[in-house]
């Protein structure tokens, strides 16, 4: 999953329902290996929903999702389990520390866990809290904790919903300097965001999800400056209600 000319993932014909309701169509999309998704919309319009498709979490009720180029097995075995992370909205934490839920994923593996864990407790404003409860923790802590400990594994794909949503302005700028970090390493990643700022500022593609639909999908720059949907100009306009 790292670049290169086979798409990270590739949907298609893809439709997944809640019961009797449909809350994703999607014909194609394509993300690209070791580049940046951007996916924004509004509340409800299947964001969350496509994350927990890429993760393996569900299984689409139409379609096909390819990793790699190899159709997406359910259940993913563990090896590529592991080479996808999520960072949800709303992340539940161990009863541990602070310390001890960014360091559980690297002892899961086996694998040396001092000086990365040190390096993003430093990164993230988390050092003092080490020690902490981390279900004691402020909505910000817990999200930059859980954030933590996603990237203390070095994933493949990275998939963030709503990284910064609870985060003040100076959290958000050492959040986006590491998820920055991590672009240039080349893991792929997914962005879902409501602040359309921080899609332009991060996501070399940026997708927008209405009413759980594919609206539009171009390069950012695009996107943002020269969009060809009038739903996504009214979209960044801030003229849609919901």
């Amino acid at each position: 999953m790292k670049a290169g000319a086979t798409p990270a993932y590739a949907l298609q014909g893809i439709r997944h329902r809640y019961g009797d309701r449909t809350v994703l169509e999607i014909d194609r999309l394509e993300i690209a290996a070791g580049r940046t998704l951007g996916v924004v919309g509004p509340s409800g319009a299947g964001k969350s929903t496509l994350l927990r498709l890429l993760q393996g979490l569900e299984r689409p009720a139409e379609g096909e999702i390819r990793v790699d180029g190899e159709l997406f097995p359910y259940p993913a075995p563990l090896a590529l389990a592991r080479r996808i992370t999520t960072v949800f909205q709303r992340p539940a934490m161990l009863d541990r520390s602070v310390r001890d839920n960014v360091t559980f994923g690297l002892r899961l593996r086996g694998k040396a866990e001092e000086p990365v864990v040190d390096a993003l407790l430093e990164r993230l404003g988390l050092a003092p809290l080490a020690r902490a409860d981390a279900r004691k923790l402020s909505g910000g802590e817990t999200q930059r904790v859980a954030l933590a400990r996603a990237l203390a594994v070095e994933p493949d794909v990275l998939l963030l919903d709503e990284p910064a949503a609870n985060l003040d302005p100076a959290h958000v700028a050492l959040v986006e300097a590491l998820i920055r970090d991590v672009q240039a390493r080349g893991t792929t990643i997914v962005l879902v965001t409501h602040n359309t700022h921080e899609a332009r500022r991060l996501a070399h593609e940026t997708l927008l999800l209405l009413d759980g639909k594919m609206v539009e999908a171009a390069p950012t720059a695009a996107f943002f400056e020269s969009p060809t949907n009038a739903r996504t100009r009214a979209f960044l306009a801030g003229e849609l209600v919901y």
